[in-house]
């Protein structure tokens, strides 16, 4: 354990290092600050995009039930890599091309500013919340493990996410998040090659798999699986590609670092998808007792199925890697927040009441004040977390993950339908969202699992058929009905009445239409290269050291190969870094 809180100790320095690294790269503009003057470079804005879909949940919650259903889990994951191929057919390159630097200006561009306002304040504060819920849920799962004092584990990772994103805003956040993605692929992929060698090769594990490896165990009815499954790739695709969530994309170069940035998630993603969840799988045959191991965890002690499969197959060292990727997954979720709330605050609300009082701030000025937001709203999630903490029972915390969702999911439809269906009324979204809530509320109190089941002649569903089937009924009803309800508000259009038209057209202008670097973007290239360059080959000098660590022979190559890999990657960044010399012609 003295070797793990080393290992995570050196982490929180590196990232502490790249907010102060990346610090002058966001000093210049706001638009700096947001979304770094929407000048990174593809495999940044990638790496990003795969982290914001990665949360610590991956790691805990869906480990669990990989080691509990089999391949089950990995239907969402497969629903992340589609939106993402999405992304890259369809809607990356036109998020960049909306020529914005926060989503809740597109937002007014496609349905105009009375809407931006709700908006602004609606996903301010849903995010604000998420971000103190999951801060909160890393403190119970951290104490739990390392039997750390839980306020003090929150207000620790709560001070490092915050000091990186007032300090360097978007470069520090998204650089950071590059560097956290080599942290999880390096453990996720050292832990499978492991796993699978334990377990005598994939066929092996496949085979012994208790209850059955691709249906798992408690699932009278494959169809329900198989219809949870299909239904999560539209969900996936609501969730991610939106107006909202947009942000990620509005950082990269151009339109062809778009693409490239989606392109690049999805392999991650895709790839990824496999990887994760390999060591939970495996652990289903060596260690089925796994969950008996956290006690403390109640309920949820089967999420720390990784973290047993670390401890007892691994080298010493990697609970740590481990812990280090957890943090990095929930992390990547909370500076995120502080920043796109920052832009949203100062773009959508304070800006606009300032030009209702015919008063002008110099942007500096605004910068500054954007830094301020994201300090004190950093100290908000702290303290959101810290009074989820305080709380005796998981049930506010469940009960709050499901209103989220419930509300959510209804915000999100007009922000993604919205980008197809150009000619709507401006009370399209606010009447979309009204049926929306209603659908969740339907499904959850009226249309229930069992009503639909004894609709079939389905007599009873296992616990684990009726979360499947409530899924597939409350995504089923925003799909066909929400979404349906936003497309039949255009028969109400009338482009006599519509004073936002020639905005609306002008967006729908600029999303068709490419978006080309210009001649500055090289040495801001450059910046990029160098800087994450020295980063990344730091953490490989960090990893070759665990090798110093007492373990077995091969503990100890483990961790040179995966410092070698990593080194790898940080030469050929400093050395792209490198200004091209023209030869002339002789």
């Amino acid at each position: 354990m003295f070797y793990d809180y080393i290992v995570i100790g050196i982490y929180f320095i590196l990232i502490l290092t790249i907010g102060v690294v990346f610090s002058r790269m966001a000093s210049k503009s706001t638009s700096d600050y947001f979304r770094g003057g929407g000048r990174m470079l593809w495999w940044m804005v990638g790496a990003t995009a795969f982290m914001a879909q990665f949360s610590a949940v991956t790691f805990t919650g869906a480990a669990g039930k990989a080691f509990a259903d089999g391949f089950a889990i990995v239907a969402v994951y497969i629903g992340n890599t589609f939106a993402f191929f999405c992304g890259w057919a369809y809607f990356s390159h036109r998020f960049r091309q909306m020529r914005v630097d926060t989503p809740t200006e597109a937002i007014r561009g496609r349905f105009g500013p009375q809407n931006e306002l709700f908006f602004a304040w609606a996903l301010i504060a849903f995010s604000f919340l998420n971000a103190g819920v999951w801060l909160n849920a890393l403190g119970v799962f951290t104490s739990a493990v390392f039997d750390a004092d839980m306020s003090l584990t929150i207000i620790s990772i709560g001070l490092t996410v915050l000091f990186v994103s007032v300090l360097s805003g978007a470069w520090g956040v998204v650089a950071s998040d590059f560097v956290q993605t080599l942290v999880v692929a390096v453990v996720s992929i050292a832990c499978a090659v492991v796993a699978l060698v334990m377990v005598d090769g994939p066929v092996n594990m496949v085979k012994n798999f208790p209850g059955g490896f691709l249906i798992g165990p408690n699932m009278n009815y494959p169809l329900i699986l198989f219809g949870t499954f299909i239904f999560f790739l539209p969900k996936q695709v609501i969730t991610m590609m939106n107006l909202h969530d947009s942000f990620r994309w509005l950082n990269a170069k151009d339109s062809f670092n778009a693409r490239k940035a989606a392109l690049l998630a999805m392999t991650l993603m895709g790839v990824g998808s496999i990887i994760w969840f390999i060591p939970p799988w495996a652990a289903a045959t060596l260690y089925p007792d796994a969950a008996a191991d956290y006690p403390q965890l109640g309920n949820k002690a089967a999420d720390a199925v990784y973290l047993v499969f670390a401890r007892n197959a691994m080298p010493i060292g990697t609970v740590g890697l481990l812990m280090a990727g957890l943090f990095a997954a929930s992390m990547s979720s909370m500076d995120s927040a502080l920043n796109k709330n920052a832009g949203i605050f100062i773009r959508s609300i304070y800006q606009p009441f300032l030009a209702k009082r015919n008063k002008h701030i110099e942007d500096r000025k605004l910068l500054r004040l954007s830094q301020l937001v994201s300090f004190l709203s950093g100290l908000g999630v702290i303290a959101a977390a810290l009074y989820f903490a305080s709380l005796e029972k998981l049930s506010l915390f469940e009960l709050m993950m499901s209103v989220s969702t419930m509300v959510q999911v209804p915000m999100m439809v007009p922000l993604v339908v919205g980008i197809v269906v150009k000619k709507t009324p401006k009370w399209a979204p606010w009447a979309t969202i009204t049926v929306g809530f209603f659908v969740s509320w339907l499904v959850m109190n009226v249309f229930t699992a069992d009503v639909c089941a004894a609709m079939f002649g389905i007599e009873s569903l296992t616990a684990r058929e009726i979360i499947d089937m409530n899924i597939i009924l409350t995504v089923a009803g925003h799909v066909f009905i929400t979404a349906g309800f936003f497309w039949a508000t255009s028969l109400f259009y009338n482009e006599a009445k519509d004073d936002h038209k020639l905005e609306t057209n002008r967006f729908f202008q600029d999303l068709e239409t490419p978006y080309i670097a210009d001649d500055q973007q090289d040495e801001v290239d450059r910046q990029q290269r160098r800087k994450l360059g020295n980063m990344v080959m730091t953490m490989s000098a960090g990893i070759l050291l665990m090798a110093l660590i007492p373990n077995p022979l091969w503990g100890r190559m483990i961790y040179v190969i995966c410092a070698l890999i990593i080194a790898g990657i940080g030469y050929l960044l400093k050395r792209s870094a490198k200004p091209k010399i023209s030869v002339p012609n002789q």
